[in-house]
């Protein structure tokens, strides 16, 4: 029996950790909001990790370990960089504190591929031991790498703190929307001459079961999570039965350059990096040194979603 924190609960991954934690742990699920599917047995207590609830929360209800799932993974519209830099850094980092001034055993935190960064000389697959170079103007990648940092000094000042960090590809599954999912319900689909932007996939059960097995039984570390294989943008236009209108990259820049200053577009000239320079995650140590073997390859979780949304 472990008694389990889960922070982020009434997001669609915690929906999924929740559903997968068997009876017999004791189980505190948090978030600004109540899940909308809350087990039997389970607790609900209110957390806003950007204040001082996590050491209230934590510091009261004791928890051995830490499921920190609370990110913003797809701001809504009107979202500030200071409001996601609250939730994902300054947020994460009051976690993190509470779990050292509590005595929390361990901590299991998801990162991102995206803390790698989008860079045209990254390793192909990328592997744990490859640099984090989360690019300054994706909020996202940029707080990802932030974290992890943060969490690597904590590895170094508090070691009685165990870590699982993981480095999660595009998750997807029923019901998950999100920027990259938007891309592929465009027709034509958007391509970069000279890049075919291989994406890695990861099915949500899986995701919950490693993050289960994180809270439990499994190895501490740090670990990328994606299924087998990938699927660049030919594979994933011919399984939609879609076109692709292949745009230069300049000239992309250059359109949504003018466009998102008019309004017109959410997404500036940066988002040229975020498909021609897609994070490839190599997955051998989560078989290996974790010992989880993802059900479902990227392709087979592309179509589950895909038979999902009805496209």
């Amino acid at each position: 029996m472990t008694r389990i924190l889960v922070t982020g609960a009434a997001g669609g991954i915690g929906q999924a950790l929740l559903s997968e934690i068997p009876a017999g742990h004791e189980v505190l699920a948090t978030d600004i909001r109540r899940p909308a599917n809350l087990p039997a047995g389970a607790e609900y207590r209110s957390l806003d990790v950007r204040g001082d609830d996590p050491h209230r929360v934590i510091g009261d209800w004791r928890p051995e370990v830490v499921v920190h799932l609370a990110s913003i993974v797809t701001p809504q519209k009107g979202s500030t960089r200071s409001f996601e830099f609250s939730v994902d850094v300054a947020g994460s980092g009051r976690v993190l504190d509470a779990c050292v001034a509590h005595g929390v055993r361990r901590i299991v935190v998801t990162s991102s591929g995206a803390a790698y960064g989008y860079h045209g000389d990254n390793p192909v697959p990328l592997r744990e031991t490859d640099a984090l170079r989360g690019n300054e103007e994706f909020a996202y990648a940029f707080h990802k790498r932030l974290v992890e940092e943060m969490l690597a000094d904590a590895r170094r000042d508090h070691p009685q703190l165990e870590q699982v960090v993981l480095r999660v590809g595009t998750v997807l599954g029923e019901g998950i929307a999100n920027q990259i999912t938007a891309l592929f319900h465009r027709d034509p689909l958007l391509g970069i001459r000279g890049s075919d932007s291989p994406f890695v996939f990861i099915w949500t059960k899986d995701l919950a079961r490693i993050l289960l097995r994180a809270a439990t039984d499994g190895p501490p570390g740090i670990f990328n999570v994606a299924g087998d294989g990938t699927l660049g943008t030919r594979e994933l236009a011919a399984a939609l039965g879609k076109r692709v209108r292949w745009l230069p990259p300049s000239l992309l820049a250059l359109a949504l350059g003018i466009a998102r200053p008019l309004g017109l577009s959410r997404y500036g000239p940066e988002q040229v990096r975020f498909l021609q320079y897609r994070p490839v995650l190599d997955n051998t140590r989560l078989k290996t040194e974790f010992g989880y073997v993802p059900e479902k390859s990227s392709a087979e979780v592309f179509e589950l979603w895909r038979r999902s949304v009805g496209l």
